[in-house]
């Protein structure tokens, strides 16, 4: 099977370093450095139109995956505004506070989006039993997930991740993020099977000295990279 690369932006800069850098997939979001939120209907319109598959995160606040009624309703119009876009598709999670999969918030969810693409994001990495979260997402019709293996870092994962792929074997993808670089993805490959990656691909600038005075910017900011792409396409086209 191809190794594919989606990348994660949360700006129209962003989609569009996507598409010259050559990515397989966009994670689209707002306020990356919170771990992906909802992007807005507008980035979304434009993500729709660059000609690489984008999947809108939805995923209203920052902090935990427990969500209320209202909340949920809030996703399910996102959903639909990532649909009337003309997006691939949507990437969801949701949790309970006891650590298992919220299947309840999911359906919904699912139901919301039936017809396009879902991924399962993170959330994953929360949960007790990452492998009964599998099946889970298998049976709510997931096409893909994105985990870590429950550590900060990919690299740090590695023995879990290579559980999680043995575990879902071709029932559904298993989508590798966190530190995910050119420098370390025939690693991870090697020692866990898995093939789909995820990463931001980005370096850090600094920004304008008086826009982060006025805290209209921090200090430095991550941009997405079209060499840091073209870098991580070639280390799996090798694979």
């Amino acid at each position: 099977m191809r190794a594919t690369l989606e990348v994660c932006v949360d700006s129209l800069e962003g989609v569009e370093t996507c598409v010259e850098g050559g990515a397989d997939r966009i994670e689209l979001c707002s306020a990356l450095p919170l771990g992906g939120l909802t992007p807005s209907p507008g980035l979304m319109r434009a993500a729709a139109g660059c000609g690489v598959p984008a999947y809108a995160m939805i995923r209203p606040r920052q902090g935990d995956f427990c969500f209320g009624a209202r909340e949920v309703a809030l996703m399910v119009d996102d959903i639909a505004a990532a649909r009337d876009a003309g997006l691939a598709g949507v990437v969801l999670g949701a949790a309970t506070a006891n650590g298992l999969l919220d299947e309840a918030v999911l359906s919904v969810l699912c139901a919301a989006s039936d017809g396009m693409g879902r991924t399962l994001h993170r959330v994953i990495d929360t949960v007790e039993d990452r492998l009964a979260a599998i099946d889970t997402a298998i049976a709510l019709g997931f096409e893909r997930i994105l985990t870590s293996g429950g550590a900060l870092t990919a690299i740090d994962g590695l023995s879990a991740l290579k559980d999680m792929q043995a575990h879902a074997g071709e029932r559904i993808e298993i989508m590798v993020g966190s530190g995910v670089a050119p420098e370390n993805a025939v690693a991870i490959s090697e020692r866990t099977g898995i093939s789909a990656f995820h990463a931001s691909c980005g370096i850090s600038v600094p920004t304008d000295e008086r826009l982060a005075a006025f805290g209209f910017a921090p200090q430095t900011e991550r941009r997405t990279s079209a060499e840091k792409i073209r870098q991580m396409k070639t280390v799996l086209e090798s694979l």
